[in-house]
């Protein structure tokens, strides 16, 4: 609703409760499968769909698998954030779910390479792609759909929701990965890996009839008003032409946030069981307690947000990166338990999700309302392709390389990506981005 003066008027509170849930849980349920694959790619998928005849270059293989959904992402990201800004944030939001649960059920049902040789590997790339194309519009919708119902003093707690869903989903993920292997090798690699991704066609449902519930943000319905300059909108174009620094702003967050966040959730499982010979459930379960914890930071990171500011936020997420690059592998390395828990609750419980939490008001800010889905998606899932697919792969690569499997070039990407997090935050664009959102006057003659 338009109000007289031009503003538009936030939705109520029981609006938001209907919102709230179809983001987190939405969310949650799409990043459960994404994790899921992640947490199978590195510890089961080089045995199943790749000659076993080494098993380091199988796992290699298998990490590909889980690097080439990155390079669908930002497809996904581009298509369907444009149609985000013409169509609606709705709309975008239930078309990914779907592809997204559906392509992860189909991955239960596959062949292995001991049946079907070569098509096994093909048909899991060709799932895979899709994945990516439906992961490639979740989050920057997500945060779009939630930073838009909020106001000024809740962009930050809004603004978590997403990332909140994402911790619950890696909870739900991790948790299911420790119970699947703490029922030994056998049981994995038969059939017991297979359960989660066929139950994604339950939860698909659930999740597709969640986020059908949903309200279109006021925002995208203050544009949606003028139908004829929706028509015309080209969202892409506008946001490389006009907002293009903003996009940078993105990428440039998501290169080093994705590349720090993957190495931290996904390669430390691979390094602990490959090189370290630690149990596969010790790491997976310390990935569990970490996103329990992760699960209380998100919340808590987006009130100080509200309070101090998104973006001191995410400089501070960068400055702990970088201090924890070494002492993370000084940790995993000592073998203990407790040590490797420690470790990943640190990075992956309380570092990590911060920052995340905090990108989604500070990302969304970068763009104005016509372009903010195309920028969000463009931006995220561009950037993310070059680091969040293969970061671990290099990270492992690394490893591999060294005759004594040292670990401190793996720490000297931490670094890097800590410097691509600080830097894109201090070139913040939200005062541009806030000069471009039509004036007052106009909306009221568009309403």
């Amino acid at each position: 609703m338009t109000l007289h003066n031009g503003a538009t008027a936030r939705p109520e509170p029981s609006t938001r409760k209907a919102v709230g849930p179809a983001v987190v849980i939405g969310s949650a349920l799409e990043w459960f499968d994404f994790y899921l694959y992640a947490s199978m790619a590195a510890l089961v998928f080089g045995r199943l769909f790749f000659p076993a005849s080494n098993p380091t270059t199988a796992t290699l293989a298998a990490m590909a698998t889980f690097a080439v959904g990155f390079l669908a992402r930002p497809f996904g990201g581009i298509v369907f954030g444009i149609l985000g800004d013409k169509y609606g944030r709705k709309i975008v939001l239930s078309a990914t779910f779907l592809l997204m649960g559906i392509s992860s059920g189909l991955i239960g049902l596959l062949p292995t390479y001991s049946s079907a040789g070569i098509v096994a590997p093909i048909l899991l790339v060709i799932l895979r792609l899709l994945q990516g194309l439906g992961a490639g519009a979740e989050l920057g919708s997500a945060i779009a759909v939630a930073y838009e119902h909020a106001d000024e003093k809740s962009r930050g707690r809004l603004g978590s929701w997403p990332a909140l869903g994402v911790n619950i989903g890696l909870f739900v993920s991790s948790l299911t990965v420790t119970v699947l292997t703490s029922f030994g090798n056998e049981f994995l690699y038969d059939w017991g890996w297979r359960i989660p991704f066929i139950a994604s066609f339950l939860l698909v449902a659930l999740g597709f009839w969640v986020r059908r519930q949903m309200p279109e943000t006021p925002e995208f319905e203050k544009i949606a008003r003028d139908t004829s300059a929706r028509k015309k909108a080209k969202p892409l174009r506008s946001l490389i032409k006009s907002d293009w620094r903003g996009l940078a702003v993105v990428m440039a967050i998501t290169i080093g946030y994705n590349g720090v966040s993957y190495i931290f959730k996904t390669f430390s499982l691979s390094y602990l069981s490959e090189f370290r010979d630690v149990a596969a459930n010790v790491g997976a379960f310390g990935i569990s307690l970490a996103s329990a914890c992760a699960i209380l930071t998100v919340p808590i990171a987006g009130r100080i947000c509200d309070s101090v500011g998104a973006k001191k936020v995410i400089i501070t997420g960068a400055i702990a990166t970088a201090a924890l690059a070494f002492p993370f592998f000084w940790l995993l390395d000592s073998g203990q338990r407790l040590y490797i828990w420690i470790a990943l609750i640190l990075a992956t419980g309380v570092v990590v999700p911060a920052m995340l939490a905090a990108q989604g008001a500070f990302l969304s800010q970068q763009f104005p309302t016509k372009v903010r889905v195309s920028g969000l998606g463009t931006g995220r899932e561009v950037g993310g392709a070059f680091s969040g697919g293969l970061a671990p792969l290099a990270a492992l690569a690394l490893v591999t390389a060294s005759p004594t499997h040292a670990t401190w070039g793996v720490s000297l990407l931490f670094v890097a990506g800590a410097l691509f997090i600080g830097v894109g935050a201090l070139f913040d664009q939200t005062k541009r981005a806030e000069a471009a959102e039509p004036a007052p006057a106009e909306e009221a003659v568009r309403s």
